[in-house]
Order: C-alpha cells, then sequence, then structure tokens
C-alpha cells in the first residue's frame, strides 16, 4: 500500500504532462499529489517518515523553483538531488555513527552479517548514484516527452533491478532460503 503512495504523484505528473503538455501544471499537480501523499502517510501511520520528509523538501524546493522561474531545469534536478541524498546517507551514517542505516530499516525483516549489510548499503548507494546520473543524462540529453516518461517507468525499473540484484545476491551468498524467494 505504502509503495502505491509513494508513486502515485510520479503517476500523476506523467498523465497531467501528457494530457496538457504543461510541464508547469503537471509540476504544481506533482507537489499536490506529494503533499496529499505525506498526508495520507500521516493518516495511515500516525507519522511521516524521514524519507518522506526529505522527497517532500526536496521537491518543493525545486519543484516551487521550477513554478516560480518558469524553467524546468530545476525539476530535472529534482531526482538527481533526491537520489544523491540518500546514497550520501547510506555512506555517511555508516562512516560517521557506524550504524548501517539499511539494516536499521531492513533489520527486522531479515537477519544477516555486518560485512553483508556493509555490501548491500554500499550497492544501493552506488545504485542511487547511477539512478541519479541517469537522470540528468536523460534531461539534458532527451526530449521532455522521453524524460517524463522516463520518470515514470525508467524510477521503477531501476528500483526493480536493484532488488532483483540484492535477491540473487543473498540468495548466492546463502543468506536466503529457496523458500522465501
Amino acid at each position: 500500500m505504502k509503495q502505491i503512495i509513494e508513486y502515485l504523484p510520479i503517476i500523476i505528473f506523467t498523465i497531467t504532462y501528457f494530457y496538457t503538455r504543461d510541464i508547469f501544471f503537471a509540476t504544481l499537480i506533482l507537489l499536490i499529489g506529494l503533499f496529499i501523499q505525506l498526508c495520507l502517510e500521516y493518516l495511515i501511520e500516525k507519522k511521516v517518515s524521514k524519507k518522506t520528509k526529505i522527497v517532500f523538501g526536496i521537491s518543493l524546493l525545486f519543484g516551487g523553483s521550477t513554478l516560480f522561474f518558469r524553467n524546468e531545469e530545476f525539476l530535472f534536478w529534482r531526482p538527481t538531488v533526491i537520489n544523491w541524498i540518500f546514497s550520501i546517507l547510506l555512506l555517511s551514517v555508516e562512516f560517521f555513527s557506524g550504524t548501517n542505516l539499511l539494516k536499521m530499516i531492513m533489520g527486522k525483516t531479515i537477519i544477516l552479517p555486518d560485512n553483508v549489510w556493509k555490501k548491500l548499503s554500499r550497492g544501493w548507494s552506488l545504485g542511487f548514484f547511477i539512478s541519479g546520473l541517469l537522470n540528468i543524462i536523460i534531461a539534458y540529453n532527451f526530449t521532455l516527452d522521453v524524460w517524463v516518461s522516463y520518470k515514470l517507468f525508467g524510477g521503477f525499473l531501476i528500483t526493480l533491478t536493484y532488488i532483483v540484484i540484492m535477491m540473487i545476491f543473498l540468495w548466492r551468498g546463502g543468506y536466503l532460503n529457496k523458500t522465501e524467494l
């Protein structure tokens, strides 16, 4: 349910853009959708996650700048900045505090040795960095239509790819039983 709520603003943004062909109106709809997402998360879980707060704050800054300056380049950087923040967070929390953020988030779901959590954390950090880089490459080398389509399908496919890679890594390392897949 939470994943659907998280993905809904991007779906609505894409539909709005292709229906109106107005990136600025679609950006406004995206910001409204993210605000609704934030409210729904609070109503359902009685709290708002740090991830949601970060995404909303960065979106408000870059989406608001897009609308205020009437320049879609601010919007292009929004996903990259979000991805790079998560990449840096995964690395810096462990470096400065010795705490593995990924283990904190997923440690109740699966029990793994610390060295495996470290590899997964670094892998996801790399994945977030690559995702941010791909976003900028597509934004500046393809049409706006391609970039908006990429936002809908590319982000989902990249995340799905990293989940599959993580599952294969865990399975090959003997950390998952075949029945857990």
